[in-house]
This record gives C-alpha cells, sequence and structure tokens, in this order.
C-alpha cells in the first residue's frame, strides 16, 4: 500500500512538474521531437516575435523539414521571443557569424541594406498578390535577395505577418482625424521618412515599450497590422483599426554566406529548398490568418474603417519624395521595374 501510495505521489508530483514547465515555457509545445544532439551542422535562426504568427512559426516547420530531409545533419536551432537580443543587436550577430540567421522584420531590413527597403515603401509591395508577384518574379527577386551581399548575407526567402494599418484609442475615419492621433513607428529608416512626409505626429519607440506608451496615452495609435495587434492583445485597448494597407508586414530571412558555404553543395541546396518550400506554404497560411485575426477582432468590437479614395491618393501624393528619395539608395531603374511589373 505504500509502495502505491508513494507511486501515485511521484506521478502526481511529476505531472504537475510538467504542467509548471508548459506554463513557464511559452515555448513548451513546440520542442522537437527529436534528439539534435548529434547534427554535424548547426544553424542558430533568430527572431523577435512569437510562433503564434505563422510568418514566424516558419521557423520551426524548417527545423523540422530540414532535420528530416538531411538525415538529421543539419540542426535548426529557432530562438524566437527575442531570445538572442533585439533586431540591431541580432543584426550584428548575423553579420559577424555568431548567429548564423535571422527572420528579420521588413522595418529593421532597411537597416541592414538600402535595397532591402523596397518592400516597406508606401503603395509598392501593398498587397498579397503583389508579394506572391514580387517572389516569383526572378527579374524582381533576384536583386532583392542579393541585397545584401556586401554585409555577407544572403536573403533565403520572405514570410509575413499582414497588411499595416493604424490601430487606435479613437476612430480614424479620414486623414483629419489621422493628425490628431499620435502614432508609434518602428525604428526604421523607411517609417520615419514617410510619416514625416505625411505631416503626421509619430514616436519611434521599441515593441516592448508599447502596452506601457498605449496604457498611459503616451502614444493613440500603432502603425502595424491587425495579425499582431489582435495576437498581442493590443485591441484591448486601441479598438479602432483603419485598414490603410500601404505595406505589409514581413520577415526577410537572413542568411550568413560564411555559414552556408561552408555546407557541402548537397546540403546547401536541401537547406534552401526548405526554406523556400516551406516559406511559399506560410504566405498562403498567412492570408488565412490575416482573415482570421481580422473577424475576432470584429467580434470583440473592435470597429474597421478604410480611408476614402481621395485620402488614399493623398496619401500616395505626399509619399513621392520618399519614393524619390529611396528610388536613389535602391537604384531608380529597379524600384520603376518593382513598380512598373506590380501595378499591372
Amino acid at each position: 500500500m505504500k509502495k502505491s501510495i508513494a507511486l501515485i505521489l511521484t506521478i502526481l508530483l511529476v505531472t504537475i512538474a510538467s504542467l509548471a514547465t508548459a506554463k513557464d515555457d511559452p515555448l513548451a509545445a513546440w520542442k522537437p521531437d527529436f534528439d539534435p544532439s548529434g547534427a554535424e551542422f548547426t544553424y542558430i535562426l533568430s527572431n523577435i516575435s512569437h510562433p503564434v504568427i505563422e510568418g514566424v512559426a516558419v521557423g520551426y516547420r524548417i527545423r523540422d523539414a530540414v532535420w528530416e530531409k538531411t538525415n538529421g545533419r543539419i540542426y535548426v536551432d529557432f530562438r524566437p521571443l527575442a531570445q538572442l537580443g533585439g533586431e540591431k543587436d541580432v543584426i550584428s550577430k548575423l553579420k559577424l557569424g555568431a548567429v548564423q540567421g535571422m527572420l528579420s522584420s521588413s522595418v529593421a531590413a532597411a537597416n541592414v541594406s538600402d535595397r532591402l527597403g523596397i518592400v516597406n515603401l508606401p503603395y509598392v509591395v501593398d498587397t498579397f498578390d503583389k508579394l506572391d508577384t514580387f517572389r516569383n518574379t526572378p527579374e524582381l527577386w533576384e536583386p532583392f535577395a542579393n541585397g545584401a551581399q556586401r554585409q555577407g548575407l544572403l536573403v533565403a526567402d520572405i514570410t509575413g505577418y499582414g497588411l499595416y494599418g493604424w490601430a487606435t484609442t479613437t476612430p480614424v475615419k479620414n486623414l483629419a482625424d489621422a493628425k490628431n492621433v499620435n502614432f508609434r513607428i518602428a525604428e526604421a529608416p523607411v517609417n520615419t521618412d514617410t510619416y514625416k512626409a505625411w505631416g503626421l505626429k509619430f514616436t519611434v519607440m521599441p515593441w516592448p515599450d508599447v502596452p506601457q506608451a498605449l496604457q498611459t496615452g503616451v502614444i493613440t495609435g500603432l502603425d502595424h497590422t491587425a495579425i499582431v495587434c489582435s495576437i498581442t492583445k493590443k485591441f484591448t485597448i486601441a479598438k479602432n483599426f483603419t485598414e490603410l494597407n500601404y505595406a505589409q508586414g514581413l520577415f526577410i530571412h537572413l542568411v550568413n554566406k560564411r555559414w552556408l558555404n561552408k555546407l557541402p553543395k548537397d546540403l546547401q541546396e536541401t537547406f534552401l529548398g526548405v526554406i523556400a518550400e516551406e516559406s511559399a506554404k506560410t504566405r498562403v497560411l498567412t492570408r488565412e490568418q490575416y482573415k482570421t485575426q481580422i473577424a475576432k477582432a470584429k467580434e470583440a468590437n473592435v470597429q474597421f474603417y478604410q480611408l476614402s479614395d481621395t485620402d488614399i491618393a493623398t496619401l500616395k501624393k505626399e509619399a513621392e519624395p520618399v519614393l524619390a528619395k529611396w528610388g536613389k539608395k535602391i537604384g531608380q531603374d529597379y524600384l520603376t521595374k518593382v513598380q512598373n511589373t506590380l501595378g499591372k
């Protein structure tokens, strides 16, 4: 009887410990079901966001597929939730090779190379269909993929987190309403130039500082996507969303070329092939997640608005100097080609 009671208590304690671990570890559900200790090569992949976002969860899908297709020779050690630091810090580590890969936000990627800023320019790659065309058209994609070569980096592929808009504490139905909002924008040069051109009040702020700033009224609006605002509970305070759709939130998969070139040729091809395949699947999943999160937000009484065609035309007109400035940095011929191809 004593042995039975002891066994029951042991099982109970193990169960409680497991539940506590799962509760304390937000990534417990994504642990690998294989032992990576025997891997011949390790690829540390960083991201700042949570894998509940499909464009982030791709890191785990890449991990599992690479492990399977290389027969356990490459282990993708995916580290989301800013485990390795903020994006600027990780970019430095990536260039040095201390980190081998990064799912960089598109807003931060312009700090790596001016050319990567093209996807964050207003009203250029601004729909899911345009993104697919951009990715699947070699003359558009290849200059972008090679845009960080001087930094020793390769753009392997892209995933996303939805279309940008304004989450605000008061309704923004037109540009006049927007003039009364203090928008939080990312620490990114393209965003700063754009908001200056639009003549809107903004505050450059790291993402971890946003919750308190929003609660205290330091900021009254967010320049972000509905997916992120819904999943990270920003809609509990900012209960209005203006579907601006001027750009998409993207995760740009950057790879350290020195690490990549050390792989045998067959492993390089398999590795990059898996990234391309899983990223393409994830772009489809992101479309669905976008619809799902908007539906959830509406069910939670978040009000959605769209600017008039006249207001959108004004924003595009006011952004022309931004496009001209970044055209010189990116390469005007390349920017024009992207605009003409996606505009058809």
